[in-house]
């Protein structure tokens, strides 16, 4: 609606994961380096976690655009699979038959499947999302698809993306062994709130902007303390404030607009800060409730 207003080819906050519209500032440009070298490197179990909304997902997609041409890409979606359920979808996302097999012949297929692309120079890796979802009998079952393995190299090569959570299943001692197999673990922060300004403009220079600022810094750091530095509520923030500086025919998003945004997003309302006047009413309604409860009990 305010793309032509502002000069924009494109939305520049849809929170759809477009790597043309990554960020990486924030350490996330580095993770992106560290996860390629470690791919290209066929290098144990990675595993990238972060609270909901960092940019996961986007990691996630990034890292499928830069891969070398030589290293196939399957993707593993749905957590909530049981550990026969997810042989047969890894094999499936290999275009391998499954229907009528049991357990150990998918497993064989996979093998002779994997073996097969290793010997013609190829690489496969498997991107698990929501893994922090999955029954730990299913990631236990991924970890022995580690064991597919010739005298030098893994034939499968796993990135698990995940919340926190993910680290609580690991640390369980059942867990033992395949949190053993993980050799590089990786962290997406919240973005740094002195930081929101340049991801603002970064969003909005993919979008085709090529102009000052559009963003006041006021409006940035309202954004930001809203957000909590949370990448999704960022471009929800930003969207909602865009289309209201688009309502007022405002060249710029200014204060105004990012408290109007706020206000009509619920993660955006202040939480746990009251007025003094808020403190003197709760505790005044709390001494009435006291005496209230009293009086009845002597009735």
């Amino acid at each position: 609606m305010y793309q032509s207003h502002f000069g924009l080819r494109e939305s520049p906050f849809h929170i759809t994961p477009n790597p043309a519209f990554f960020y990486a500032g924030n350490a996330r440009g580095d993770i992106l380096e560290a996860m390629l070298y470690a791919v290209g490197n066929g290098e144990g179990i990675i595993k990238v976690t972060g609270e909901v909304g960092t940019g996961k997902t986007m990691l996630c997609r990034m890292l499928e655009s830069r891969l070398p041409a030589h290293i196939d890409v399957i993707y593993l979606v749905n957590p909530n699979l049981n550990p026969l359920e997810v042989q047969h979808a890894i094999a499936a996302e290999l275009g391998l038959p499954t229907s009528g097999l049991r357990a150990d012949e998918v497993q064989r297929s996979l093998h002779a499947e994997l073996i097969a692309r290793h010997s013609a120079g190829r690489q496969v890796v498997l991107l698990v999302e929501e893994a922090q979802a999955m029954p730990l009998d299913t990631l236990e079952a991924i970890r022995l698809l580690t064991n597919l393995e010739t005298a030098r190299s893994k034939l499968l090569q796993i990135v698990l993306f995940g919340q926190p959570e993910l680290d609580e299943n690991l640390a369980l001692s059942s867990m033992r062994q395949l949190k053993e197999r993980i050799t590089h673990s990786f962290h997406v922060p919240a973005l740094q709130a002195d930081l929101t300004g340049d991801f603002l403009a970064c969003r909005l220079r993919a979008a085709g902007h090529d102009g000052p600022a559009l963003f006041s810094p006021a409006a940035a750091r309202l954004i930001a303390e809203a957000s909590e530095g949370i990448v999704r509520r960022i471009n929800i923030l930003a969207d909602k404030a865009m289309l209201a500086a688009f309502a007022d025919d405002a060249d710029t998003v200014e204060a105004s607009h990012a408290r109007q945004a706020i206000l009509e997003s619920p993660f955006g309302r202040r939480r746990g800060r009251r007025t003094p006047r808020a403190v003197v009413i709760g505790a005044a309604l709390a001494v009435i409730c006291v005496l209230l409860l009293a009086a009845a009990r002597n009735l």
